[in-house]
């Protein structure tokens, strides 16, 4: 999970990483106020998960409480790259005089985690690996030694980061690394580092993305999950424990194995170019050994994303028996009936495998006029593409 800026400051400022006071809000009254208490020139900063906020006018400074609110005003609400502003970042302005890059990321490929510094900060780290390579030092770092302080000062050195500033450099990078571990985090970043007039390193901007699969340990976690900028959809489907992706298509898409489910994206893609250019729904991977409540929750979730026009359910049993699903179809049908929401789009369910003849008998038997069974993915896939295009066409 990817945080906002000001959620990875309040995780530095909990570390001591030295950081400006800031505070966010969500109206330019709240900014003003904000400002009034800070009491220093601020600076007003747009909440996305993008870069290039200032280059789109999300970054502004404020001499006073009154300014502050004015650019509040203009901030919030703006379109950042597809993203709208719904909060701001109201923290104190600092003077720079040097602006610095430095980060610890999750390296998957080599099994280790990666330091990044660079006195070259300020703009985007790409831009400094494509143009100065030199400039960018790598190093890396153990995960079970960490940043110690002899790891700390090999980076600095590496970076050529001037020798007055080096133990104040060297005591950054291993608070990050304490918000790197203690977080669950995969990466940490700080760009611009900056080196006040006043001699003073200080954390002006932050990245932070914390491991998903850390979430049951940690207290904070549910408070950090960003419900305004996450599809509803994919919340619901959280609550269920379902794996779970929202795409731009027509076809509903429940499989079991990412594996599986991925081939299915591609068949249905595929199929429906000969109907109009029907694409996939979603992503949404049951799991190898999901149960029939477990199949019922996902067909409640693709059946009420209104973008879904049919429903591709393909599923090959191994630890999932075919009868555990066929019943999940069923009972899923039964619960959306109940609750005076019943299901009115096509299922496609091609289903093989373990216990494959019980499960299209359970499907057979019940009749459901929504339930067609079709024997191979591709013929499923097509006839699911073909069902979507003439759903969507009568609308």
């Amino acid at each position: 999970m990817d945080l906002y800026e000001y959620q990875a400051k309040e995780l530095f400022l909990k570390h001591d990483v030295p950081t400006t006071p800031g505070e966010v809000c969500t109206t330019p009254e709240a900014a003003e106020a904000i400002a009034t208490r800070i009491g220093k020139p601020v600076v007003v900063k747009a909440q996305v998960k993008v870069g290039g906020r200032g280059k789109a006018g999300g970054v502004k400074l404020a001499e006073d409480p009154a300014e502050a609110k004015a650019r509040a005003t203009d901030i919030l609400g703006l379109d950042i790259k597809g993203h709208t502003v719904h909060r701001v970042l109201v923290a104190q302005a600092s003077d720079i005089s040097e602006e610095y890059y430095v980060s610890f990321m999750l390296d998957r490929a080599n099994r280790c985690f990666l330091a990044m510094a660079s006195v070259e900060g300020g703009v985007e780290i790409e831009e400094v690996a494509a143009n100065n390579p030199d400039a960018l030092a790598m190093i890396r770092v153990d995960a079970l030694e960490g940043c110690t302080e002899a790891k700390a000062r090999e980076i600095v050195a590496a970076a050529k980061f001037d020798a007055k500033i080096a133990d104040q450099v060297v005591n950054v990078l291993m608070k990050l690394w304490t918000v790197l571990v203690k977080e669950d985090a995969t990466l940490v970043e700080v760009n611009p580092l900056v080196l006040t007039p006043e001699g003073q390193i200080l954390a002006l901007d932050g990245k932070v993305t914390i491991d998903d699969n850390a979430a049951y340990r940690l207290e904070s976690y549910e408070g950090m999950v960003d419900r305004e900028g996450t599809d509803p959809i994919e919340l619901r489907a959280k609550e269920f424990d379902l794996n779970y992706v929202k795409l731009t298509g027509d076809v509903g898409i429940i499989g079991n194995g990412a594996g599986l489910v991925m081939s299915t994206l591609d068949v249905v893609a595929y199929a429906g170019e000969e109907f109009g250019g029907m694409k996939p729904a979603n992503f949404l991977d049951i799991g190898g050994g999901a149960s029939a409540t477990v199949m019922a929750n996902g067909l409640d979730i693709v059946l009420n994303d209104p973008e879904v026009q049919a429903v591709f359910v393909n599923v090959f049993g191994g630890i999932t028996s075919c009868d555990a699903v066929a019943n999940g179809v069923i009972q899923a049908l039964e619960l959306l009936e109940k609750q005076g929401t019943p299901a009115t789009k096509p299922i496609v369910c091609r289903i093989d495998g373990n216990n494959a003849i019980e499960g299209r008998r359970i499907l057979t038997d019940a009749n459901h006029p929504l339930i067609e069974i079709v024997d191979t993915m591709d013929d499923a896939a097509r006839r699911v593409a073909e069902l979507a295009a003439a759903r969507k066409a009568g609308k």
